[in-house]
């Protein structure tokens, strides 16, 4: 119902709505006043913004300055080409002479008038006009000389005219004659040593006496134009000559040869190592440096090449890249120093890299030997490498350049924030010393093995040798040990891990090796489990040396592999055991993982005989079930069901058992008796989450047999079983067994009354089924309501089961 106020509160409402209507009428009568006004008042026309210019005065100027410099000499060396035989030797003369001369001349009085672009365009005619004069003289007075010659000649006095031009009072403003010259006197010596016909060594002297020029002139001067073209024509002419030099090394076939050559890159370097010591940026410095570093490591690196085997020139080159080291005690600025540095360490980078082949065939090349193993003992350690792959060239030097890098990391870096890294480089690479010097030696086969085996012995005692430094401590942190430290204990463990790895594949030569070797690394890296902190590699290290030693020692018996499947068993079992004894240790999950990947090894090993898989599995699940009863590997019971399911039907399969009751009930009976405790621990659990699974592996495979079953037994029993499930389903409420049993059971019995109501179907006329249908219809149609009602109360009594 509506509430009406009193009327003086109401009388109060009305008045405050009309004070809200009359000041909002107000203020839209003074905005329309406004607006009138507005329209009214003639509106000023836009000022229009004069249009900007697309580009600055100057650049305009610089253009066309450019254009007409163009097109005047492109005037000038047509008039020269073509028109030049119509005119007598005076004319010519007097015509490109007072050409040239004004073209020269005009910018000086351009200059004085402030027209300095104006001049840079005329004295660039001026300095292109010249290249013409020189080119007339030689078609005119000089036509009997070589063209090589006297263009070498032509450029010089270029050069010469040009940097004249350039550094006279009334021109020194103009920008371009002085890096004109420059260019030009990139050409002489060249062009002069291929006009005499001078061999490679010539050439490179004089590319590398024209980069050396370069330099000094990109050092003294101090315009920049001319400071960059001397830079690049310093680069240029220094790398080509440094490249042709470098070639000569290389093809050096003697003694005088190599000595020549290793003179040119010794002057290369020089120029290299003076400009880095003049420069004042520190990159160009160290760039420098690093360049003039590895000329000089050339050209000695050259002269023992050819006086040494061929076997020692890279240990040759590597010596002359350590003796760069020496920087770091010179008075050199300190660019230069690192610069040096850098080439050194480069020099040392590629001699690993050259070494990196014979240490990768000694690690990988054993492997072969599993595809033909016990065949017996090669020759000699490099045969053992050497299976299948081949051994790599000049290979001998091989251990020299991993000693020599090796030495220098340990000796040579000081600095607090590398040494650690550098001890770890040094360690890894007198490892790799140790383990391809006996290849290289063609050592005996025993005596190879022997220190491959030392070797995995000192990478474990370094290993567990390197203590934690003094701890800092945080608030509410636990002590955390250094990362230098961990990172040298994780080095040392990865190096004993390759090299045991190695030795273990190059003992299966023979049965006495295989056996002695595995025993060894077994014992080994269990002994280094002691050590908490390598357990968690160490301990599954050992288990995996101790699985093959139980199938090497299972195949030295003579056994099956199926019967040496429970010899390799007996890997799990420590593992398990030891899991136990480790507790909530960092290792106990690797110890689990390899005793699993042994068991897998037992299962695989156990494939061919059907009754000693069975086994198997039985003593898998038996393990797993010891392991499933510590509180935190509960869900490790699952994989034992599973393993004992598998068992017990790999078993009935051996025995050719073709029922499938024999396959369900070990699968229905354990699940159904967790159903039951589960629901006695929690009431609220679903019937279908506790005995669905049960009873469906139960019921459904015997119900597709009983389809195809022609005999009374298993329907009969089936049905009975469905039939109880269903009574038990209704006593106690519970939706699985209700549904599952009734559907069962209705199924069962069309298939048993199948053949009755096939012979009825044949009895009965063809016109009663369509009535009998009809009178369905009618019935449900009358019966409508009550039928949905029917449903609904099944419906009502199926949610309130569990």
């Amino acid at each position: 119902m509506t509430y009406l106020p009193p009327p003086a509160e109401e009388l109060r409402l009305i008045d405050a709505e009309l004070w809200q209507l009359d000041a909002r009428r107000a203020q839209l009568l003074a905005r329309r006043a406004r607006l009138v006004a507005a329209l009214h008042r003639p509106v000023p026309p836009m000022p229009l913004a004069p249009p900007r210019p697309e580009t600055s005065a100057p650049r305009v100027q610089n253009v066309l300055l450019l254009l007409g410099g163009v097109l005047l000499t492109i005037a000038a060396v047509v008039f020269t080409l073509v028109s030049w035989g119509h005119l007598g030797i005076a004319g010519r003369a007097l015509v490109l002479g007072a050409v040239t001369l004004a073209a020269l001349a005009a910018p000086v009085p351009l200059l004085k008038r402030g027209l300095g672009s104006t001049a840079e365009s005329v004295a660039g005619l001026g300095l292109a006009l010249t290249v013409l004069d020189a080119y007339a003289l030689h078609e005119v007075a000089f036509t009997g000389a070589g063209g090589t010659a006297y263009a070498a000649l032509a450029a010089a006095a270029l050069a010469g005219l040009w940097a004249a031009y350039g550094l006279l009072p009334v021109t020194a403003l103009l920008r371009s004659p002085v890096p004109a010259a420059l260019l030009s006197a990139q050409l002489p010596l060249l062009l002069w040593a291929m006009a005499v016909g001078a061999g490679p060594y010539r050439i490179a002297s004089a590319l590398l006496a024209t980069a050396g020029f370069d330099t000094v002139v990109a050092l003294l001067s101090t315009a920049k134009a001319v400071r960059l073209v001397a830079a690049l024509g310093a680069c240029g002419t220094g790398g080509l000559g440094a490249w042709t030099a470098g070639w000569l090394s290389w093809d050096a076939a003697g003694p005088s040869a190599a000595a020549r050559a290793a003179a040119l890159l010794a002057l290369a370097a020089v120029i290299a190592l003076g400009a880095a010591r003049r420069l004042e940026q520190p990159v160009n410095a160290a760039g420098g440096a690093v360049v003039g570093g590895l000329l000089l490591v050339t050209a000695c690196g050259s002269l023992l090449r050819v006086t040494l085997p061929e076997d020692w020139t890279v240990p040759g080159h590597l010596v002359c890249g350590v003796a760069l080291l020496a920087a770091v005690r010179a008075p050199l600025p300190e660019p230069v120093r690192r610069g040096l540095l850098l080439a050194s360490g480069g020099v040392q980078a590629l001699a690993l890299l050259w070494a990196a082949p014979l240490v990768a065939v000694t690690l990988l090349g054993p492997v072969d030997w599993a595809t033909h193993a016990w065949s017996g003992a090669p020759s000699d350690a490099r045969a053992t490498v050497t299976a299948d792959a081949p051994w790599p060239p000049h290979a001998v030097a091989v251990p020299v350049v991993l000693a020599v890098v090796a030495a220098v990391l340990a000796l040579a870096v000081r600095d607090t924030t590398w040494r650690p890294r550098a001890l770890m480089g040094a360690l890894t690479l007198a490892w790799a010393t140790v383990l391809v010097l006996p290849a290289v030696l063609e050592l005996p086969y025993s005596a190879g093995l022997s220190i491959q085996g030392a070797t995995t012995a000192a990478a474990l005692l370094a290993t567990g040798s390197l203590r934690r430094h003094a701890p800092t401590r945080e608030p509410d942190r636990p002590t955390a040990q250094p990362t230098s430290s961990l990172s040298a204990q994780v080095t040392a463990l990865v190096l004993a891990l390759l090299a045991s790895f190695a030795v273990s594949f190059g003992a299966l030569a023979t049965r006495t090796a295989t056996l002695t070797v595995l025993c060894a690394l077994t014992a080994l890296f269990a002994g280094a489990s002691l050590i908490s902190r390598l357990a968690p590699v160490t301990a599954p290290a050992a288990l995996g040396h101790a699985t093959a030693l139980a199938a090497a020692t299972g195949a030295a018996a003579g056994w099956q592999p199926s019967h040496t499947a429970l010899l390799v068993l007996a890997v799990p079992v420590a593992a398990a055991f030891l899991a136990t004894r480790l507790g909530d240790s960092p290792a106990t999950v690797p110890v689990e993982a390899a005793g699993a990947a042994a068991g897998l090894l037992a299962t695989g090993l156990a494939l061919a005989d059907p009754p000693m898989l069975a086994l198997v599995l039985g003593l898998c699940g038996v393990i797993t079930a010891a392991v499933a009863v510590r509180p935190a590997r509960r869900p490790v019971g699952y994989a034992s069901a599973a393993l004992f399911v598998l068992a017990a039907w790999v078993r009935l399969a051996s025995w050719d058992v073709l029922a499938p009751e024999a396959y369900t009930l070990p699968v229905t009976l354990p699940a159904l008796f967790i159903g039951v405790l589960r629901r006695r621990h929690d009431p609220r659990t679903s019937s279908w989450t506790a005995y669905g699974p049960g009873l469906g592996a139960g019921l459904l495979p015997s119900l597709a047999a009983a389809w195809g079953d022609p005999h009374w037994t298993r329907p009969l029993l089936l049905g009975t079983a469905a039939l109880l499930l269903t009574l038990l389903g209704a006593r106690h409420r519970l939706q699985a067994p209700l549904v599952l049993g009734g559907g069962v059971l209705t199924l069962v019995t069309l298939h048993e009354l199948a053949p009755y109501l096939v012979q009825m179907a044949g009895a009965v006329p063809r016109w009663v089924p369509p009535a009998l249908a009809g009178l369905l219809l009618l019935a449900l149609g009358a019966t409508y309501e009550q039928r949905i009602r029917d449903v609904r109360r099944v419906r009502e009594v199926l949610g309130k089961m569990n």
